[in-house]
């Protein structure tokens, strides 16, 4: 187990301010939502907006917002607290369909995780695509975690570190372009510029 500190590794300091910043995003939603109908409500839209982000985008954004702190403060790798994190929003889902079906048209994006969730064919396959993503780049992130020395960059070097990074990068850019056509098929149009 090496010792390390945030303040002296760029990359834990860069990852700090993403994790402090995504955490910021969703207790202002949370506030919002919660001003805007009520909290309970507020509640609900929280946490399947968190769960959207989960299971619906090929990033590891909002399971960032568990996974990190556990990685400095346990050392588990984040891989294996997102697998968690998926458990849990799958969890909540479930819940939400349950308890309030009626929580998800209060927003465009929770209606859009409804009718992904509730559209196997071909809308399952956001999900799925999402999972390979967000899986290499929490991937990704572990293996940044663990180059803390110099000791550790010459070792992750000798063993293909940057034929590794090639194949994530290719199959990164295959998971984007499949993302996107199933995007566009749901009618959802990303800004290009």
């Amino acid at each position: 187990m090496s010792n390390f500190s945030p303040r002296q590794h760029r990359t834990h300091i860069e990852s700090l301010w993403r994790f402090l910043a995504l955490v910021a995003v969703l207790v202002g939603y949370f506030v919002y939502m919660s001003w805007k109908f009520d909290a309970a409500t507020g509640a609900w839209l929280a946490l399947l907006s968190w769960s959207f982000f989960v299971l619906c985008t090929p990033v590891a954004d909002g399971g960032f917002i568990v996974a990190f702190p556990v990685r400095l403060l346990f050392g588990t790798r984040m891989l294996l607290t997102q697998v968690v994190v998926w458990i849990v929003a799958i969890a909540i889902n479930v819940a939400a369909m349950q308890y309030a079906p009626s929580n998800y048209a209060d927003t465009e994006l929770t209606n859009l995780l409804s009718k992904i969730l509730n559209t196997p064919w071909p809308y399952w396959s956001i999900l799925a695509i999402s999972a390979a993503g967000t899986g290499m780049s929490i991937w990704f992130g572990d293996e940044m975690m663990d180059v803390t020395s110099h000791a550790d960059r010459a070792k992750h070097h000798q063993h293909g570190f940057k034929y590794k990074f090639v194949v994530i990068a290719g199959f990164a850019v295959l998971t984007i372009l499949a993302y996107y056509h199933l995007l566009s098929d749901l009618g959802i149009a990303l800004p290009t510029s």
